[in-house]
């Protein structure tokens, strides 16, 4: 088991906090700097004492590093969308509430004509927002699930656990349990999109590094690797424009 425990080191006149982790197999001191933070692995006949002077040889590598992952934050921070529309399976797409006079019960949300319409009834205390939320999380387990089935039965390999959450730095995780999570906010991008990222995590299930094995195993279940990373590039902070303070308020 690998042991791990948090230090800090001060780079570039600011304090970097890090995870140390202890590994048998590595071979060489290595850091990784990610959406989780900074992680220096140590191989366990390495010297605690060179760590330090380790990382301040990558002073300005990670200091770089930590200013992209700001840079990258600050755009997905949420922002508001044009009034009524948002996306949906990549395509802006309007969206009416109706007031039903008529209806009693629960909001409902119907996608006719490329328009999502909110359907609220008189005396529904549920905000027209979250109902369409609740409404696009349902699609998004639907269809991150026969996207999974698919590559799942393909791979041979399954998960624990399938969860939709409303992570804000993540799309997707296969964890240690081989429990899988993916951001419901999915279903707001091409189809094409979701496939790359369901493919990506349900091949941790298999392969549980990012190696070259990795990569050719996502690339032969879904060629449009390339295509889905150059619109989440351009596109991802779409996903995260706030309809809840805009014209669904």
């Amino acid at each position: 088991m690998k042991a791990t425990t948090l230090d800090s080191v001060t780079l570039g006149g600011r304090k970097v906090e890090y995870r140390l982790v202890r590994s048998k197999a590595a071979r060489k001191l290595r850091v990784r700097v990610g959406l989780a933070g900074v992680e220096v692995v140590q191989p366990e006949a390495r010297d605690a004492g060179e760590i330090e002077a380790f990382l301040l040889a990558h002073e300005k590598w990670i200091i770089d590093q930590l200013e992209r992952l700001e840079q990258f934050r600050s755009i997905r921070k949420p922002q508001r969308s044009s009034a009524g529309e948002i996306l949906y399976r990549g395509t802006p797409t309007p969206v009416r509430v109706e007031e039903l006079t008529w209806r009693q019960g629960a909001n409902k949300i119907v996608f006719e004509h490329g328009c999502l319409v909110i359907m609220r009834g008189h005396r529904s205390r549920t905000p027209p927002a979250k109902s369409l939320e609740n409404w696009l999380r349902k699609r998004a387990r639907e269809e991150i699930e026969r996207h999974l089935d698919a590559v799942t039965h393909t791979l041979q390999r399954y998960p624990r656990k399938v969860y939709v959450m409303g992570q804000r730095t993540k799309w997707g995780n296969c964890s240690a349990l081989h429990n899988l999570s993916f951001n419901w906010r999915l279903i707001m991008a091409p189809d094409f999109v979701m496939r790359y990222l369901v493919t990506h995590e349900a091949v941790h299930l298999a392969v549980p590094d990012h190696s070259q094995r990795f990569w050719l195993t996502v690339q032969s279940l879904c060629p449009d690797i390339e295509r889905a990373r150059q619109w989440l590039y351009a596109n991802s902070h779409q996903l995260f424009l706030d309809f809840h303070q805009s014209c669904l308020a």
